[in-house]
């Protein structure tokens, strides 16, 4: 199993790029989402000039949110600053989109932009549907040095439900996952494994899970403001989710007991919103650090059962764990303000 971080993309994530490629990270994942972080591309292309070694991705792109030319330019530009360390990471869209009150994109949509991209970066001319019109596009002149095609860039896609598996199985692309409990993580992955047996693949899934935590000190209790700042924000924006959609109340009684009751209370803190802006509100500071109205409800038990929280021991029971099931990367997302905390994975994850 190797690691790597996970940033909500800013102007100066390159200074933890860089100490992550030092401590023998793999990769760098750059949240996008326009309405919350900064430009993912500009943030990325900043680590590729600090950094020679550590992959760079995008966790994740939204089609919708750029037409495919522009995001295919934007990956051979990214390319051409760091040959073969860019990874392609697409989804249909959480944040990216629910920042602006729309919800995912349909799945024949995302299939068709990613076979726009692949054939665009593999220097194809392909069909490209744009204001009702079909037309033919390309990359004019990638002779002339401007952008890089030549260096593969690798395909991740994150696929939560069956029919998102199957997509990723279809392109061999690597996957990527949110498990939130232990237990469901490794569901996940053996579910997506299975499907990835079937569509005939003969190397091994490429999986990684994201997750955000906080390695405890000594006595330090999982919900102290330390714990909720960095491990926090994860169960949170499930519960932002789950209450967005309006349809917990139908499964509150299956739900593990901390996750129902902090379902029940942010319920109420979600309808105090301005009705026509609460994804506004309800959005804000998505995995950057917990609103102070929703602290109440980030438990000790919801934080050591739905993110990272523990001892260094317990972690690494969890590490152990989901290298068993079929992973083969632990993300680990860091907050701002507590970037230092990458000192402390490092040691948990066995890089020093």
């Amino acid at each position: 199993m190797d690691y790597g971080i996970a940033l909500a993309s800013a102007t100066d994530s390159w200074k933890v790029v860089q100490r992550a490629e030092e401590l023998g990270f793999k990769d760098a994942w750059f949240y996008d989402s326009q309405l919350l972080y900064s430009d993912v591309f500009v943030s990325m292309a900043l680590a590729a000039e600090k950094t020679s070694r550590i992959g760079l991705a995008t966790g994740v792109l939204i089609p919708s949110n750029r037409i495919a030319p522009v995001a295919a330019n934007g990956f051979a530009t990214l390319n051409k600053l760091a040959p073969g360390r860019i990874k392609m990471g697409l989804g249909t869209g959480y944040t990216g989109r629910r920042t602006m009150g729309l919800k995912a994109i349909k799945l024949a949509d995302f299939r068709r932009y990613i076979e726009i991209m692949i054939g665009m970066l593999a220097g194809e001319t392909v069909d490209w549907e744009i204001e009702g019109k079909e037309r033919r596009i390309r990359f004019l002149n990638p002779e002339l040095g401007l952008i890089d095609i030549e260096h593969p860039i690798e395909l991740a896609i994150s696929a939560f439900g069956p029919r998102s598996r199957q997509l990723c199985a279809d392109f061999g692309a690597e996957w990527c996952a949110f498990g939130g409990t232990i237990d469901n993580a490794c569901g996940q992955v053996e579910e997506m494994t299975r499907v990835w047996s079937a569509a005939g693949h003969e190397r091994p899934l490429s999986a990684v899970e994201f997750v955000l935590g906080c390695v405890l000190e000594e006595g330090e209790p999982a919900d102290s403001e330390r714990a909720k700042a960095q491990g926090g924000t994860l169960p949170a924006a499930a519960i932002h989710g789950m209450v967005e959609d309006g349809a917990f109340a139908e499964v509150l009684g299956r739900l593990p007991p901390s996750l129902s009751t902090a379902l029940e209370a942010y319920a109420r803190v979600y309808e105090q919103y301005p009705e026509g802006e609460r994804y506004l509100h309800n959005h804000t500071r998505h995995l950057l650090a917990p609103r102070t109205e929703e602290k109440h409800v980030l438990s000790a038990e919801l934080l050591r059962e739905f993110a990272w929280v523990g001892e260094r021991d317990d972690l690494r029971e969890r590490l152990a764990r989901l290298e068993g099931a079929g992973y083969t990367q632990i993300a680990i997302q860091l907050v701002p303000g507590h970037e230092d905390a990458i000192e402390e994975w490092a040691r948990v994850f066995g890089l020093v």
